[in-house]
């Protein structure tokens, strides 16, 4: 049976009656691309204001609504931060402890800090928070919903940027996603500094390995 999850503020609700004041939502965007950063996004949405109109999964949203709540989530939060990690370091230290270090980051850089944390599907234990780790938080959670808003604005931005530089690989479509386009253009042109050279696909078969 489908579940229907609906944003809303009831894990940040349930954080404050506990005492805490600045909870934060984190999440990610990115992680199965073929090139470019993974983007982390921390957000402390001001509870006092209402929600932006159609706030949601960032996935579910167009191009055109997702920038308007964008504007209006930098505009109204209590604080927001954005944090990415590079290709090179993710064939290094592999895609969830690059994600991982993405929101560490996001997160430290919060001002003012966060004494609560709603994360979207992973645990930091490497960070010394109070945290609550929610599958398809982004689904559910005002504040992982607002970060993933974030972390997907910045991150799409980014990668058509990125596409001046690169031209032939159509990044400014796909962003880095595995599409057939994207496929057919690494082995057109081999791999270019943006990807992961440990994705599958990415090199010739005999000489990737996986993350």
């Amino acid at each position: 049976m489908k579940t229907s999850f609906q944003i809303g503020i009831e894990f940040e609700n349930r954080a404050i009656v506990d005492g805490y004041k600045f909870v934060a939502g984190v999440d990610e965007v990115g992680r199965g691309c073929l090139a470019g950063a993974v983007v982390a996004a921390a957000c402390i949405l001001n509870l006092s204001k209402p929600l932006p109109e159609g706030l949601d999964d960032s996935k579910k949203i167009s191009e055109k609504k997702r920038r308007q709540i964008d504007e209006q989530i930098r505009q109204s939060a209590v604080a927001f931060s954005i944090a990415q990690v590079e290709a090179e370091e993710i064939d290094e230290i592999n895609i969830l402890q690059a994600t991982k270090k993405a929101m560490r980051l996001a997160i430290e850089n919060l001002e003012p800090q966060a004494d609560f944390l709603l994360i979207d599907a992973v645990q930091l234990k490497e960070i010394n928070l109070p945290q609550k780790s929610i599958i398809k938080g982004d689904a559910i959670s005002a504040s992982i919903a607002a970060a993933s808003i974030l972390a997907k604005t910045y991150r799409d931005d980014m990668m058509k940027k990125l596409h001046e530089v690169y031209p032939e690989y159509g990044f400014e479509k796909h962003v880095g996603y595995g599409t057939k386009a994207h496929f057919e253009a690494i082995k057109k042109h081999g791999a270019c500094p943006l990807h992961r050279k440990t994705f599958r696909g990415v090199l010739p078969e005999p000489l990737f390995r996986i993350a």
